[in-house]
């Protein structure tokens, strides 16, 4: 048999009612609020990701684009120093050569020397020739001194090869008398010309002895790893 609730007894079960709900509600609010900051955190976590991301990809970029543009500046500088050094040595060993081309004719000056170096020259063509018949081609002015280098070198040339050669001074043809000395043998009919003068000379020079001039000079080239 049941009794009806008095007033009191229905006030305390509704504010036990009220006091369970309002903590199911706080319990739920809670949850929600945990959530939410949870959810929170990992968007704030994800979006910092991001920005950090594509900070790092700009900076990434930019480093990249200075790193080129130092590389791009530092070889065209290098590149300069380099064609400027370059240029230096070029003008220095143009210099070098032209104060010996300047310096060619002093060697016709010693009639006595100058005799022994026409006879070294014409022995050289004969050599290089190998016949029988050639022709000394020289300046009008050094006529007198080539004729008796002629003769000594026909001696020489007999001696080392125990034969005769014929050679005869073009005076049809002479050299400049603007150049600076020396003579060419000419062989086979006119068709083979061995230039001998102090200009050709120097010209084989500068193009033989340029590399060793070079080293003497500046040193060994570290970055060259072939020669000739």
């Amino acid at each position: 048999m049941s009794h009806a609730m008095s007033d009191d007894q229905v006030a305390g079960e509704l504010k036990k009612m009220t006091m369970f709900i309002r903590q199911e509600a706080l319990e739920k609010a809670k949850e929600i609020q945990i959530k939410a900051d949870e959810e929170f955190a990992i968007e704030k976590s994800k979006l910092v990701r991001q920005e950090t991301s594509s900070i790092d990809s700009q900076y990434e970029k930019k480093f990249k684009q200075a790193s080129m543009s130092q590389q791009i500046t530092r070889s065209t500088l290098a590149n300069k120093t380099r064609l400027k050094v370059l240029s230096a040595r070029q003008e220095l060993l143009d210099d070098l050569f032209e104060k010996a081309r300047d310096q060619l004719k002093s060697y016709s000056e010693d009639k006595s020397k100058y005799q022994e170096i026409c006879k070294n020259l014409i022995l050289e063509g004969l050599y290089a020739l190998n016949e029988d018949k050639v022709a000394v081609r020289a300046r009008k002015g050094d006529y007198e001194v080539v004729k008796k280098s002629i003769e000594d070198a026909k001696k020489e040339y007999k001696e080392k090869l125990s034969k005769n050669i014929e050679i005869e001074l073009d005076e049809k043809n002479p050299q400049p008398e603007a150049s600076s000395g020396g003579v060419s043998i000419v062989g086979t009919g006119g068709r083979i010309d061995i230039n001998n003068t102090f200009e050709e000379r120097l010209k084989l020079l500068e193009t033989d002895a340029l590399p060793m001039v070079r080293t003497s000079l500046f040193g060994k080239n570290e970055n060259r790893k072939f020669y000739d």
